[in-house]
């Protein structure tokens, strides 16, 4: 589990990828400062578990899901990620609840700059669309963001200076991919009511009526 607030940005330093997978070394130093194997680290989002480590970096496997639903594929060698550890049960929720395990993604269609703010607008198919709120919660690249807006076939979300300074957000370019992770508290409202509308649905059928008598 996660809060979205990115500790540092770290780089890569090796890929070594298989036909639908990937193993990533990645060059950090606050994550590492309490890192143990199996730890989970999230990058640009991704729940990640931590192979092995040295003092100044770690390893991770990519499976071919993941490979699939997220822009690591894009990622190449000095490419810098997002990079937060995992939430203590002791430690502030700064930015909201979020789980590491990305919906999909979206493409970065526009940048505008208004005074100290920087308002980024991100083109995403009806399946994400759904669960995107006015004011609510959006993780994109493991950042907790606010949606400021919400349009036909896009959202935007604005960022502060420090958030530009501390992430890679303002270093991607329009037509770049980016990692969403959706409010979860969205996800399974819908889950419930979907199942709440099929158990409303009837069972009665010709089978069941000939089954107990009534032909």
């Amino acid at each position: 589990m996660f809060t979205g607030l990115v500790s540092e940005i770290g780089k890569i330093i090796s890929i070594n990828k298989g036909t639908q997978s990937a193993k990533l070394t990645i060059r950090a130093m606050k994550v590492l400062q309490e890192v143990s194997i199996g730890d989970s680290i999230s990058v640009n989002g991704i729940c990640l578990t931590v192979t092995s480590y040295t003092k100044d970096c770690f390893t991770v496997d990519v499976m071919p899901e993941t490979f699939r639903m997220t822009n690591l594929q894009k990622l190449q060698v000095n490419s810098e990620v997002n990079l937060e550890p995992a939430l203590k049960v002791s430690d502030r929720l700064g930015g909201h609840i979020v789980t590491g395990h990305i919906d999909g993604t979206g493409i970065i269609s526009k940048y505008v700059r208004e005074e100290n703010a920087t308002r980024i607008t991100i083109d995403v198919e009806d399946s994400l669309h759904k669960y995107i709120i006015h004011k609510g919660s959006v993780a994109l690249d493991g950042i907790s963001l606010t949606v400021a807006s919400v349009m036909k076939n896009s959202f935007q979300v604005s960022i502060i200076p420090l958030t530009a300074k501390d992430t890679t957000l303002l270093r991607k370019k329009v037509g770049d991919k980016i990692n969403i992770e959706c409010d979860i508290v969205g996800k399974y409202v819908e889950k419930l009511l979907m199942n709440r509308q099929e158990e409303k649905t009837s069972k009665i059928d010709t089978n069941f009526l000939k089954q107990n008598g009534f032909i």
